[in-house]
């Protein structure tokens, strides 16, 4: 299966956020982290991301008679490189698109579900703001965004700190008018 086919699941793509910064979790944390999948389910998702080489086996123990594996991300193969995404159609991109929603939708309504939610002490937000950006303008935002992000993915989990999905969204809804206002 291809990465792109692989992680384009939501199930899949949940249990990849919920192994990132280098946890190392049982098929069973995944489940208790993700209460409102199936037990089967997510232990098939597991599997086929395992066979993938997208988690790998950290440790392995018995526990009465069975083995228990403890698994860990491999980061470097959780990608979709970029010539995949731009060479996707428009419904694929649809569909990619759908599955992103999907997980977002979830996976704020597993944080709603919990007994201690309270989104406004928790800093939640889902503003959206139309801007306007010529490609120069959009680019260096772009690198701006980056720049910000990426140091904070190599964060490791503490007792300070925790996971918060971050899931920017850009995409233009108008071109550029000919009859624009050059004021």
């Amino acid at each position: 299966m291809d990465p792109f086919e692989l992680l384009a699941h939501p199930v899949r793509l949940r249990i990849v956020h919920a192994m990132r910064g280098g946890r190392v979790l049982t098929t069973a944390d995944l489940c208790a982290r993700l209460p409102d999948v199936s037990k089967a389910t997510a232990y098939r998702h597991v599997e086929l991301l395992a066979n993938a080489g997208v988690l790998e086996v950290a440790e392995e123990r018995r526990v009465r008679g069975a083995v228990e594996r403890r698994y860990r991300l491999r980061p470097e193969r959780a990608i979709v490189e970029t010539e995949t995404a731009a060479a996707l159609s428009a419904d694929e991109q649809r569909g990619v698109f759908a599955t992103a929603m999907a997980v977002l939708i979830a996976e704020f309504n597993a944080y709603l579900d919990r007994e201690n939610a309270d989104p406004a002490a928790d800093l939640v937000g889902y503003r959206q703001h139309a801007v306007w950006l010529d490609r120069a303008e959009l680019e260096e935002m772009i690198v701006e965004l980056r720049g910000v992000i990426l140091p904070r993915l190599a964060n490791r989990p503490t007792s300070e700190r925790g996971q918060y999905l971050l899931s920017p969204i850009l995409f233009p809804i108008e071109g550029p008018s000919e009859d624009a206002d050059p004021a």
